[in-house]
């Protein structure tokens, strides 16, 4: 999920002897020498004994012999070493795996457990650095000095497909794909009539709220409407008596303290109708005036002066904050002992339930030698039985693990306290490339520093609507550079 390895797909996902035995050369007998007999001069008696005449013949069959006998020998023991002896008879395969986020003792266990089963085949995992991920992924794997198979974000395709692998129907077809996992995973991961890539997880956007913050306010609703939302911050937030804000009731409004701003004001753009090709229209300004109000005056329910939004929580001086479901690790883990609850964001009242994704996914590259035993071991990844391994193991590291990519797998955690609204909101996702912390300083990046400039235009006096003007024409230039369509 979170922390810290192209199908033609991927990456997303990007796309996918017999030595002639020289027959020896006869060799030419030599014919024995015809000797005619003399009349003996001697008596018989007096005659020394027969001379014994050596047959030359003799040694070449003994040399030849040995020569076969030396070949055999070297084939037996080059099959031996080359996969005969443990691999039955299959061809030895390296196969390097770039992972995010999870530590090697994470998926070592899987790793050791493929290899028991497909002892020719051997895997090497390393967890890479997040910084610059992206572009080592596709420089590298230009030159083959990249992994065979590695984890990229679900928005990412557009701008790694040209290291991407598609994923063979031998492995998995089509039909299969669409019974296994969710549809955001199929609308992202789909290029043509090919997918790119096999997802682990899903994940998304939730709402995190303090109870303890609820219950100093008066507050016993759970909201899940944005009218409920707009009813309870006033309820929620406390200032002092000069004005001063103590407590926020949401961190929204701003960029540079709130995390995952991005992310919430995507959100906030596909509830209102609109879309990223589409921002200088009334529904892009909309769901920006509904974003700045929370900090605008005279309602100040949150301002730059407070802390990071996600330490804010932690430090229990806002009671609601909207991130990715993996951001309660990052709380539970610096205050073990706050009491939150994880619920599906708010909703436009009326509308339909939709929410953002943020997931990760595992690809082939398309410049690796051995595509298909790299799909195989993915493929093997999915499998009921090794998901929820996977969860285990994680769980034991942590509060919990990521939520199952697999739609038959969502009752195990449906009703799970951290991941139970994101199972929720699985069917509701849909994926747009304003997620930020992918670090792919590119697709997602771009866009986000334009959405950044336009927020803090509008805090500095600019109308919603002009301020998305220049954010307009950011995305369609960086769209074209990606060859994304809008259509």
């Amino acid at each position: 999920m979170d922390d810290n390895n192209e199908i033609p797909p991927e990456n997303q996902r990007p796309k996918f002897e017999t030595v002639p035995v020289e027959t020896p050369p006869e060799i030419e007998e030599t014919p024995e020498e015809v000797v005619t007999p003399e009349a003996p001069t001697e008596s018989p008696i007096d005659m020394p004994p027969p001379v014994y005449q050596e047959n030359k013949n003799q040694y070449f069959f003994i040399m030849g012999g040995a020569i076969v006998f030396f070949i055999i020998l070297v084939f037996v023991i080059k099959a031996i070493f080359s996969g005969g002896g443990g691999g039955g008879g299959k061809k030895q395969v390296s196969l390097t795996y770039w992972g995010l986020w999870e530590d090697k003792e994470v998926i070592q266990p899987l790793i050791d457990q493929y290899q028991q089963k497909n002892p020719n085949v051997k895997i090497s995992y390393q967890k890479m650095s997040p910084q610059s991920y992206r572009e080592k992924l596709v420089v590298r794997s230009k030159i083959n000095q990249g992994p065979d198979l590695f984890r990229f974000h679900n928005t990412w395709v557009p701008e790694i497909k040209e290291v991407l692998a598609p994923l063979p129907a031998s492995i998995m077809n089509n039909s299969e794909f669409e019974k296994t996992f969710y549809k955001v995973h199929q609308k992202d991961l789909k290029v043509g009539n090919y997918y790119y890539g096999l997802p682990l997880e899903i994940d998304g956007l939730v709402l995190i709220y303090n109870e303890s913050l609820f219950k100093k306010g008066g507050v016993s609703t759970v909201p899940s409407t944005w009218d409920e939302i707009t009813d309870i911050v006033p309820r929620l937030t406390v200032k002092d008596t000069k004005g001063i804000l103590i407590t926020s009731g949401i961190a929204m409004g701003t960029t540079r303290n709130i995390e995952h701003f991005s992310d919430v004001f995507a959100l906030l753009l596909v509830q209102n109708g609109g879309s990223l090709d589409k921002l200088d229209q009334q529904e892009a300004a909309g769901a920006l005036e509904i974003y700045r109000k929370f900090a605008e005056e005279p309602q100040g329910y949150w301002n730059e002066e407070m802390p990071n939004s996600v330490n804010a929580f932690i430090q229990e001086k806002v009671a609601m904050i909207i991130v990715p479901s993996w951001e309660a690790l990052t709380i539970k883990t610096t205050n073990p002992e706050i009491a939150m609850k994880v619920i599906s964001v708010p909703s436009v009242p009326g509308a339909s339930v939709v929410s953002i994704a943020n997931y990760w996914v595992e690809g082939v590259s398309r410049f690796s030698k051995n595509q298909i035993e790299a799909w195989k071991f993915l493929r093997y990844l999915t499998e009921k039985d090794n998901l929820t391994k996977l969860y285990e193991i994680e769980s034991r590291l942590r509060p919990f693990g990521e939520p199952y990519s697999r739609v038959d797998l969502a009752p195990l955690l449906s009703q799970n306290q951290y991941l139970g609204a994101v199972i929720k909101q699985a069917n509701d996702f849909v994926s747009v490339p304003l997620i930020s912390k992918t670090y792919d300083n590119g697709l997602n990046d771009e866009l986000i520093k334009y959405l950044e400039n336009a927020i803090n235009s509008t805090i500095q006096g600019v109308t919603y609507s002009e301020a998305l003007k220049t954010t307009k024409e950011g995305v369609t230039q960086i769209f074209t550079k990606y060859n994304i369509s809008t259509q």
